[in-house]
């Protein structure tokens, strides 16, 4: 399993985005900063939230590369210090209702005690709505996870799964001044369905130029393997652009 999911992302290595592209090769670059502040005078807390997001793009291919950092103290602890980056492809989206994709993920997370983690897949996906103001699409698909995680401090979980990856994503424009969009994944191991990831975000964008906007997002976080979950709640602005 492991090395027909590796060959195969080594074959595709690409991405999905939102869009409508024609068969010339189109670009895409987005970039987010996103923050919270609390201040009292028991409580001096922040949150730092950084995002951006690359793509190339043609009618049948499309091919993404993403990234994240979330850092946040609270009276001088540290409470988040996670890092996540990715690639990922969706072939013949553009043109079929049914599609494949595939991905390659690491990240680090200080909030959900994960030292190192890693996972590749593919999948299909299925296209609900695929409109220039809507989008919604649902897919599955099998993951390998390697990951070294901190059951405790000073001990650490290194070990290998397979999962089940369940994937449902949406946007939505709204007079193209308002977008609403959602990605929410379900990973439970093939083996142990009480072993599972979840994760969830969603986001609101105002739209103050074409290329800029005021977003408010908010991103919850579950890895039953260490316990631990976190819900960020951010807001800042977003860049966003297609060439």
């Amino acid at each position: 399993m492991k090395s027909i999911i590796l060959s195969i992302f080594t074959i595709f290595l690409c991405g999905t985005t939102f869009a409508q592209f024609s068969d010339s090769v189109h670009y895409y670059g987005k970039f987010a900063s996103t923050g919270s502040i609390n201040k009292t005078n028991e409580v001096n807390s922040y949150l730092l939230s950084n995002m951006f997001k690359v793509g190339v793009s043609k009618k049948k291919i499309v091919l993404n590369g993403t990234g994240s950092w979330v850092y946040g103290e609270s009276n001088r602890e540290l409470t988040n210090n996670d890092f996540s980056t990715s690639l990922d492809f969706s072939l013949f989206r553009a043109v079929r209702q049914i599609y494949y994709w595939g991905l390659a993920n690491y990240d680090k997370s200080f909030s959900l005690k994960i030292n190192n983690r890693f996972q590749s897949g593919v999948g299909i996906a299925y296209n609900f709505l695929d409109r220039k103001t809507g989008y919604v699409s649902v897919s599955d698909g099998f993951i390998w996870e390697k990951g070294d995680l901190f059951i405790q401090d000073t001990i650490h979980d290194v070990y290998d799964a397979v999962r089940n990856s369940v994937r449902v994503s949406y946007k939505f424009v709204f007079a193209g001044m308002i977008t609403l969009d959602g990605t929410h994944f379900f990973q439970p191991n093939i083996t142990d369905i009480s072993d599972y990831n979840l994760k969830s975000v969603n986001s609101i964008a105002f739209n103050l130029r074409k290329w800029l906007a005021i977003t408010a997002s908010m991103t919850y976080n579950k890895v039953t393997r260490t316990g631990r979950e976190n819900l960020l709640f951010t807001y800042g602005l977003t860049l966003e652009k297609y060439f």
